[in-house]
């Protein structure tokens, strides 16, 4: 057998197509009750990247035949010892060493940029759940990296919302949020609350439970928060945002944001929720998540189902998202290699 493998770009059409239709055949493989990859989405990819990130791409061919792609996204304005990988092989030609020589190209790629560590991640099954292949988390072990967070992605089936519960739960926690209202919009960032959810958007990384994943803040400002509303636009990510604003500073403190793809009107992300820590305690999350909840099912009928993910040990988050009827899929572990 012989693999070769090459870097590429967006303006390499054939290897776009070929590495599309790779993530393509594992995502229906390995992720079944996934929607289908958005050609919409990929494409983006290489024309409009998320602000502040340098991709590199290359495709491997296993006797000639296009066997599995390498992604590696390097940062450039904060973690700039840091990359996130993705190494994708086709189902059946797993077992015959491209995973191996995609990362160890990676491995020469990240070094000759400066890299010192690479976060990737990978699905298994939780009990009772459904199967999921345990090739991810096997490779991921073998090649010496190791297991630095641990996320469940829990997804809401809209036709089971339990609304009368819902509604006595925001009926119990409006009366905490006294001196605070809800604005939503849909798609870019009113003006006036772009350096508010700037602030937010940086805090994240601060705020959400990240185990052993070395990861700094990142730097946001308004600027790089249009530069990733251009990305999504270009993703044709339709996206239903909701704020808390609280009366006496008419700062935006929470911020949560629901979005749905260009290609399946039946699936939505939960996406950021957030909460300025100085205004904790007033079930703001809860009531923001539950709001932009109706808010999104308001303009998109379509939808069926929504996932989000979270660290295994935020237990507020989950509890606020089981309480509004999100339920355990699977497991998602954050692997980390050391160069």
């Amino acid at each position: 057998m012989s693999i070769t493998i090459a870097s590429f770009d967006g303006a390499d059409r054939t290897s776009v197509d070929e590495a599309y239709r790779i993530g393509s055949a594992v995502n229906d493989a390995d992720l079944p009750d996934f929607p289908p990859s958005c050609r919409r989405r990929f494409d983006a990819l290489f024309h409009t990247p998320m602000p502040g990130t340098r991709s590199l791409w290359a495709l491997a061919r296993l006797d000639g035949v296009p066997a599995g792609y390498l992604q590696l996204d390097l940062p450039q304005l904060d973690n700039t010892d840091n990359a996130t990988a993705e190494v994708l092989v086709r189902p059946e030609l797993r077992r015959r060493g491209v995973g191996r020589a995609l990362h160890e190209y990676g491995v020469r790629l990240l070094r000759e940029h400066g890299r010192k560590r690479v976060v990737a991640m990978a699905v298994s099954a939780l009990p009772g759940g459904p199967p999921r292949s345990v090739a991810g988390d096997a490779f991921a072990a073998a090649i010496g990296a190791q297991p630095a967070l641990a996320e469940v992605r829990r997804r809401l089936d809209v036709g089971e919302i339990d609304r009368v519960a819902l509604r006595a739960a925001l009926a119990e926690a409006r009366p905490r949020a006294e001196g605070y209202h809800s604005v939503c919009w849909q798609g870019a960032t009113p003006q006036e609350y772009v350096a508010d959810i700037a602030y937010l958007d940086g805090r994240l990384l601060m705020d959400a439970p990240m185990g052993d994943v070395q990861w700094e803040p990142e730097q946001v400002d308004a600027e790089r928060i249009r530069g990733n509303e251009r990305a999504l636009d270009a993703r044709g990510r339709r996206r239903y945002h909701l704020g808390m604003r609280h009366e006496a500073s008419g700062r935006l403190v929470a911020w949560t944001l629901l979005d749905v793809g260009a290609s399946a009107d039946w699936h939505a992300f939960q996406q950021i929720t957030i909460v300025d820590p100085a205004h904790r305690g007033h079930r703001l999350g809860l009531i923001a998540k539950a709001e932009n909840l109706h808010h999104l099912l308001t303009h998109e009928s379509a939808v069926q189902v929504i996932d989000t993910w979270n660290a295994a040990s935020n237990s507020y988050m989950v509890a606020i998202n089981e309480q509004l009827g999100f339920r355990a899929v699977d497991s998602w572990t954050d692997w980390q290699l050391t160069l």
